[in-house]
């Protein structure tokens, strides 16, 4: 983009100057429009999710029978709800910024395996293909006794396959983690900004990991072009695949059997708000779109990106996608919240957001690492940086007026997407930091 092109986009698009000078922003989506619509629009079905939550179902006696810190749940990988009330106070009180409604946490930072959102969509695209690959060799039938995926006759069929991905952490984690567990060769192909304890465990559980000097849009397409070149390797797309989304978005009927058991009601007059940090896009698009399945226009969900990074805000505000990079706009997309360090979205998530999402919002790092220090201190919970990200979604909603943001039966959703697998000594370096900021 050359520089009259920026100055056009200014013009037409103000809150973009905003944006290039590192401010929190929120940005309304115009285009948000009726959930019914954008479901529809989207070519994707409430059946297409349901088989991707049935096929969960199906391999969950193997996740309990060889993790079995998923016994507790019978193989089923999933998060707690939880009120964070004492948090709640601290925002409000640090903010200036009355929350009549309740604050949640989606804790997807202690989802077993691999502690974090990616655990959602990277296990089940692994699992999908390794279903695949078991019914084409006549192994197992649908209707089959799973656990028998530990056994050396499917580990040596998988042996002979190949699994890549291109990631910043997190996602590398799901898919390493998994990938090895079942017998496959996996590759990951990891960005500059991946956290050295990450790439470090995946070579512990046997994953080959390849670095870049570049940012995470480089490992992709590294990854990618070497998958292409090899027939017997699967290349997890994390901006353009179908079956991740498919497995981020049975966290839609999750939420609402969670909130079913709290007694929580979701309509029209008690709306649910949901804040969701963003990298690619992937794994939130596909909450997203689960949650507007299960609770169509009473849902209202939101993305959240560091003020280095936005990517999707500006590829969705100025309906580019992934034609244009935070860098058009000289942002340096560097950023402490390394899961979120992202320069170009994904299309295929923008486009399918664009009826269904309220909008998208932007954090600093030094609110996050504060942030961070704020809820360990006052509930108790470690999250890692990014996932702090969706923390300041009830301000920010409340603040720029939102509908029904600032009702007292609304209840805030915070996705807290990682951080059970931080080694402590890395969390309390990022405790420190926040307790620094905090003395400012």
């Amino acid at each position: 983009m050359n520089e009259t092109e920026k100055i056009d986009w200014i013009e037409k698009l103000p809150l973009l100057k905003k944006i290039i000078e590192k401010q929190e922003v929120l940005w309304r989506n115009p285009l948000n429009s009726d959930s019914a619509t954008g479901i529809a629009q989207s070519g994707i079905t409430a059946a297409d999710v349901k088989e991707a939550s049935d096929r969960l179902k199906r391999f969950a006696p193997y996740i309990a029978n060889v993790f079995p810190e998923t016994a507790a749940t019978n193989g089923i990988i999933e998060s707690p709800i939880t009120a964070i009330p004492k948090m709640k106070e601290a925002l409000a009180a640090t903010y200036e910024t009355a929350i009549p409604g309740e604050l949640l946490l989606k804790q997807d930072n202690a989802l077993p395996i691999s502690g974090s959102i990616k655990a959602r969509g990277g296990i089940y695209e692994v699992l999908k293909h390794a279903e695949t690959l078991a019914i084409e060799h006549g192994l197992i039938e649908q209707d089959g006794d799973y656990t028998r995926f530990a056994e050396p006759e499917f580990r040596n069929l998988f042996a002979k396959h190949k699994i890549a991905v291109g990631s910043t952490g997190n996602l590398g984690l799901s898919i390493g983690i998994m990938s090895a567990k079942l017998g496959f060769n996996v590759t990951v192909h990891m960005s500059a900004d991946a956290k050295q304890w990450k790439k470090d465990l995946l070579r512990e559980k046997g994953v080959t990991v390849v670095e870049y000097a570049d940012d995470y849009s480089k490992a992709v397409e590294e990854g990618r072009r070497q998958a292409e070149a090899d027939p017997l390797c699967h290349f997890v797309d994390d901006e353009n695949s179908l079956d991740l989304f498919l497995g981020y978005a049975v966290a839609g009927e999750r939420v609402a059997e969670q909130l079913q058991e709290r007694g929580k009601k979701v309509d029209e007059d008690n709306p649910l708000f949901v804040y969701l940090p963003c990298g690619v896009g992937g794994g939130p698009g596909g909450v997203a779109f689960g949650l507007k399945l299960q609770f169509g226009d009473n849902v209202h969900c939101f993305f959240a990106e560091p003020t280095h990074s936005p990517c999707m805000t500006i590829g969705m505000m100025t309906g580019l996608h992934d034609e244009v990079s935070v860098t058009d706009f000289g942002l340096d997309n560097q950023t402490a919240a390394d899961g979120l360090a992202v320069g170009t979205p994904s299309a295929f998530v923008g486009k399918k957001m664009e009826p269904l999402l309220e909008g998208c919002y932007t954090v600093a790092d030094e609110t996050m690492f504060k942030l961070l220090t704020m809820i360990a201190d006052t509930e108790d919970i470690r999250l890692e940086p990014s996932a702090l990200a969706g923390m300041t979604g009830p301000i920010q909603a409340i603040r720029n007026e939102m509908p029904k943001a600032d009702a007292p039966s609304a209840m805030h959703l915070v996705w807290g997407t990682g951080g059970s697998m931080v080694p402590e000594n890395e969390m309390d370096i990022y405790y420190g930091i926040g307790k620094g900021i905090g003395r400012k």
